[in-house]
């Protein structure tokens, strides 16, 4: 090797002065990094410790250090009366880099060297924006929230002497307060007959499908979905290798006569429904369907995977409880998000089904979600146990269904010419269908730049069919008369 000082040692030891790591720490880092990446091969010569000081503008001190450290995790050798030597790679086995590139040094690979499997059908459909005011597919309003009582709850759990032990240890199986809180909270409100041991926790409705999808479905399997049905949920039936069979809905839900036809052509897997209000068009499944389809899943053998996304919100006084309700086969999976209303850091996911099945969901849930949450899952299951959650349910869905209200008359006087819709008689969002053919897609792109932001995810164009899923939740009179003030007059600029 030629003279030590030949190596442009500026060019990959770049110091930051207000770092908290420690200056020779950064400098050994750096030294190693080169090494590392065969910039520094074996035998390389580092320059004495007052020549590399002097060009670094440190203290000699900070070098020696630096060199201490280095040799202290093996990456060099000082030797008396010679020098301090790299004996870290040899040369041609390391990842050599040809030219002495800062960012070739300092910055991180853009891509990997080797080869992966990559997938079209899980890329992300949510789209972000910046602009004042958004329409989204039904979300609570965060400002709801009892943020006071969520926060007091949270940190009597965090300081709990009790709670000390099960934070030690993983919940892999969820909180068995909350489970018992929690099956009782649905056998109250839903109907339910369910015990602790037929309830599992998730983190969100996706993470419960996706473990069933697991569990339950094999490449090739057929999924049956409604015509018009769950984007992300279609995605993760994909990914499982299932083909997705769609039939048609009329105003009472589903065609189960269009279901037991397709049942008699070929075998059906499962059967994907949210029948207490459709996504995205909010039918409800009448009660007639519901027990034929209960029928037709006993007599063919599918599943069904009922997803009772927002049951919390319904805003008369004549609940439709859910298909698992009815069940006595146990050919019903039903999974729900509880505390949709509060936080999202506080909404959490379940699934309902025989312990049989339960007990395998168990495992997957203990590979993919090992260490839980067991404080949200404590403040949850306290909030049941006092009455909380009813109590803010209550006033919360007072809020909703005036903001409904208002919503549909917004809509009724500035669009009643253009669009058609049904009160919803539950859930956060409107299913409004234009009388006539709009370009959706240029409506949002030209939303969006008068400060309205309209997500692909909200709209439905087919050849038969110009629709969009409005949600309302998260508007306040105000935010709401503004937003749907924009969209008129988006809509008369593209005429």
């Amino acid at each position: 090797m030629g003279s030590p000082v030949e190596v442009p040692y500026l060019s990959f030891i770049l110091l930051d002065r207000e770092s908290a790591t420690a200056v020779y720490m950064q400098i050994a880092h750096q030294v190693i990094n080169a090494i590392q990446r065969g910039y520094l091969p074996k035998a390389t010569k580092l320059p004495g410790s007052r020549v590399l000081s002097e060009l670094l503008k440190v203290h000699r001190r900070t070098v020696v250090a630096a060199y201490e450290e280095l040799e202290a995790q093996g990456w060099v050798q000082s030797r008396p009366n010679q020098g301090t030597f790299v004996v870290g790679v040899e040369e041609g086995k390391a990842q050599r880099i040809a030219s002495p590139v800062k960012a070739a040094l300092n910055g991180y690979p853009v891509k990997t060297g080797f080869s992966f499997k990559q997938s079209n059908l899980l890329d992300n459909p949510f789209e972000h924006a910046t602009c004042e005011y958004v329409f989204n597919d039904g979300i609570p309003d965060i400002r709801l929230t009892q943020t006071d009582l969520l926060s007091r709850l949270y940190s009597s759990n965090l300081k709990r002497k009790s709670n000390y032990r099960k934070m030690g240890y993983y919940n892999r199986d969820g909180s068995e307060f909350l489970k018992e809180n929690l099956s009782h909270y649905l056998n109250l409100s839903r109907g339910l007959h369910i015990s602790k041991n037929n309830l599992l926790i998730t983190r969100s409705t996706e993470m419960s499908v996706y473990i069933i999808s697991e569990i339950l479905l094999e490449p090739g399997d057929t999924v049956v979905v409604a015509d018009l049905s769950y984007f992300s949920v279609n995605m993760i039936f994909q990914k499982a290798g299932a083909k997705i069979c769609s039939i048609p809905m009329d105003e009472e839900g589903i065609d189960v006569q269009a279901l037991e036809q397709l049942c008699r052509q070929q075998p059906i897997r499962m059967l994907y429904l949210t029948p207490h209000h459709h996504y995205p068009t909010t039918i409800t499944l009448s009660a007639g369907r519901r027990i034929e389809v209960l029928r037709l899943a006993s007599l063919f053998g599918f599943i069904v995977l009922e997803d009772d996304y927002d049951f919390d919100f319904r805003y008369d006084k004549k609940p439709v409880l859910p298909m698992a309700s009815a069940d006595t086969s146990g050919m019903v999976v039903y999974v729900g998000a509880f505390g949709k209303s509060l936080a999202p850091g506080f909404r959490t996911g379940f699934i309902v089904a025989p312990e049989n099945l339960m007990a395998e969901m168990r495992k997957y849930l203990g590979i993919i979600d090992r260490q839980g949450d067991i404080l949200v899952e404590q403040v949850l299951a306290e909030m049941i146990r006092e009455g909380e959650i009813h109590r803010h349910l209550k006033k919360s869905v007072l809020v909703y269904k005036e903001r409904r209200d208002n919503f549909a008359l917004l809509l009724q006087e500035h669009f009643s010419e253009q669009l058609s819709f049904k009160l919803p008689a539950g859930g956060l969002a409107i299913w409004a269908q234009w009388k006539e053919p709009v370009n959706l897609l240029k409506l949002s792109q030209e939303s969006a730049r008068k400060g309205l932001f309209v997500p692909r995810t909200l709209l439905y164009q087919q050849k038969n069919l110009t629709a969009m899923r409005l949600g309302f939740g998260h508007l306040n009179q105000e935010e709401m008369t503004k937003s749907i003030l924009l969209l008129k007059n988006c809509v008369e600029s593209l005429r």
